[in-house]
């Protein structure tokens, strides 16, 4: 599905009842028509969300115009960075009928310009800016306490994103060098290894919680690879060219099953994790425009993108579908019923122990009887020759 308007950023938002909202940043495009923020109720049934939005946020003229969005995975908050307004916090509450926006300061990201990426970590106790200056900043979430604020961390972002366990933040710079902080301390860990002529692009960890990788897209010269780092020792353990054009975003879903990436020229591809293969690929989802954002939906095997061409777009993957709850149930259940019918079928039809006919048992009890002794004597090992 398509969405109106110039789309510069969006996201979705993680609800209860398993219910997922989608957000969208739309620049402003004449003094008649400001910059907001939108929230869409989403029908994973048809795979659409609502062509009204549920509540609708305007920007104040000296904010400028939406740049990224980050969503907190509690679903109760997100920051949005404005050209010119610094970030912005919003809160979420109310049910999916009658949501509500609250917009607050953040105090430690006033006035501090445009934000090439964001990110919460995995248990949303840290938040990560990068600007477009190249000054990092790490918080600790919600007491918004500096962990770092470093103002020459890269040239100019491009890339980052959190670790599964939240310990370790991947950085990509604009000239392709690609950085790793701790972030319980925000201490500078080690530079990923890459050639002179190699630039590393973007970058996700893997989230499955089995395997401890850093994927990266590498760009040298015309040609891409997803490389691969083992994070126990930042080393590049591999790459595969999956891609023939190069990716201008990149996304992990939440279980860690797949990673997306968009094209600079509208295409998406998804990749099988587990078997390094492409599962699905929608060409010309954004004709000739730059996706500049993608994100798995937290619930299903859906995908939201944003171009400022094409707006908002909403994709279903053609991929594998995955067992639901009922259904693991289900298939435990129907085990059980067919073993219980097994175990019956074999009991009336063999020779059990419990089946011997009383008449085949007495020659065997006989038998050992005679070898063992009456076992209601006292005696049962029979005279012992002193």
């Amino acid at each position: 599905m398509e969405g109106g308007g110039i789309v510069s950023c969006g996201s979705w938002i993680k609800r209860p009842e398993k219910v997922n909202l989608v957000v969208l940043g739309k620049s402003r495009r004449a003094l008649s028509s400001p910059a907001v923020l939108e929230i869409f109720s989403f029908d994973p049934n048809t795979t659409t969300f609502s062509t009204s939005p549920l509540v609708t946020y305007v920007f104040e003229e000296s904010d400028g115009d939406p740049v990224t969005i980050a969503v907190n995975p509690s679903g109760d908050d997100f920051v949005c960075s404005t050209t010119s307004g610094g970030c912005k916090l919003f809160e979420v509450y109310g049910r999916e009928e009658n949501v509500k926006l609250l917009a607050k300061k953040i105090a430690p990201l006033q006035d501090v310009g445009p934000q090439k990426c964001q990110a919460f970590s995995v248990d949303g106790s840290r938040f990560a800016a990068g600007g477009m200056d190249g000054h990092l900043r790490i918080l600790h979430w919600p007491s918004l306490r500096i962990i770092l604020d470093e103002p020459r961390a890269h040239k100019s972002f491009g890339d980052m994103d959190f670790s599964l366990d939240s310990e370790y933040l991947a950085s990509t710079s604009t000239d392709g060098s690609a950085k790793i902080w701790k972030t319980e301390d925000g201490v500078p860990l080690t530079f990923l290894s890459r050639n002179s002529d190699e630039n590393i692009e973007l970058c996700r960890f893997s989230k499955d919680g089995t395997k401890p990788f850093l994927f990266c897209t590498v760009k040298k010269g015309a040609k891409v690879v997803i490389a691969v780092y083992d994070i126990s020792t930042w080393n590049k353990i591999g790459h595969k060219r999956l891609l023939r054009k190069p990716a201008s975003t990149m996304s992990i879903s939440l279980d860690g099953k797949y990673l997306a990436m968009g094209s600079k020229d509208g295409d998406i591809t998804v990749v099988d994790l587990k078997k390094m293969e492409i599962s699905h690929v929608s060409k010309r989802l954004h004709l000739g425009t730059c996706i500049q954002s993608l994100e798995f939906c937290p619930s299903e095997r859906v995908v939201l993108t944003t171009s400022k061409e094409w707006g908002a777009v909403v994709t279903k993957l053609n991929v594998p579908a995955d067992w639901k709850e009922w259904q693991i149930y289900l298939l435990l259940l129907g085990l059980f019923l067919a073993s219980a019918i097994a175990f019956y079928i074999f009991f009336e039809n063999s020779d059990s122990f419990w089946n011997f006919p009383l008449e085949r048992q007495q020659p065997v009890r006989a038998k050992i009887e005679t070898i063992l002794g009456d076992p209601q004597s006292d005696d049962i090992f029979g005279p012992v020759d002193m």
